[in-house]
């Protein structure tokens, strides 16, 4: 299809779900004010949500969900191998999302007193990064779906792709919403990535740090604020964990500090 004699390229995609809830693949089919032009602009080659077509042939892989049984290894390797371009979409596909907190538990007496005599197979939650090489990460829960469009935008018209050098922080301020930490709320919002347009703070509730660390952020002067009213460190470490996007920040900071700038050294 040709507009002003420009040829368009209509990138094939198949999007792909493993261990999670889906969510990220419903906000591709949600937004109808957008998702003729989403849908015109690319190739659905397999995409179970939306399309009973079941193809191999796309170019670009989008993942959701984490990676929890030996079997989602293997065909996430398959994929890996087709696909020319492999995104992973969301907080368990980028973190490992919150199906990474059964990590702390012994997963072979959890399974046996859940199924009991017909255990299930399972394994420690991997990100999909863990698992094979990634090209483009949109974290969320769930995925921001104008970023995903941006990420089709640059597949499609080679538009440069969105980067914020900023934490959450600043788009609350954009959107003139009150800090919830003025309302007695914890928040991550100072700590957290950028680019989803903050909802959840405007919505009445204090950011989960979904899509996982800012840019250089101060952990440590992140932790005074948060002690100064009222939340103590251990509160905000559990917070940071709920996601797994800041599971090697906490295991830094349990690191003895001579450690820490041995490593930076």
């Amino acid at each position: 299809m040709k507009h002003l004699n420009i040829e368009r390229r209509r990138p094939k995609i198949g999007v792909f779900d493993f261990t999670g809830c889906e969510g990220c693949e419903l906000q591709l089919a949600n937004k109808e004010d957008s998702l003729g032009a989403f849908l015109s602009a690319i190739e659905v080659v397999s995409f179970r949500e939306v399309s009973s077509d079941n193809g191999s042939d796309y170019t670009v892989a989008l993942i959701d969900g984490a990676i929890s049984r030996p079997d989602e290894v293997e065909r996430l390797k398959e994929i890996r191998q087709r696909a020319q371009l492999l995104v992973a979409m969301g907080s368990c596909a980028c973190f490992g999302g919150v199906n990474r907190l059964k990590n702390v538990y012994d997963l072979e007496e959890a399974n046996r007193e859940v199924y009991g005599d017909c255990p299930k197979q399972t394994m420690p939650t991997m990100s999909v990064k863990e698992v094979v090489p990634v090209d483009l990460e949109i974290p969320g829960c769930p995925v921001c779906k104008e970023e995903v469009e941006r990420v089709v935008q640059h597949l499609v018209w080679d538009l440069p792709l969105p980067t914020y050098a900023y934490p959450l922080c600043l788009q609350c301020k954009q959107r003139f919403t009150v800090c919830r930490f003025e309302f007695g709320e914890l928040c991550l919002g100072p700590i957290t990535r950028a680019g989803c347009n903050a909802p959840c703070p405007a919505g009445g509730l204090g950011c989960w740090g979904c899509r996982g660390p800012a840019e250089a952020p101060n952990y440590e002067e992140f932790f005074a604020l948060a002690a100064e009213r009222g939340f103590d460190r251990e509160i905000v470490r559990e917070r940071m964990g709920f996601f797994g996007g800041f599971d090697h920040v906490l295991a830094e900071l349990d690191q003895p500090q001579e450690a820490i700038h041995d490593d930076h050294a």
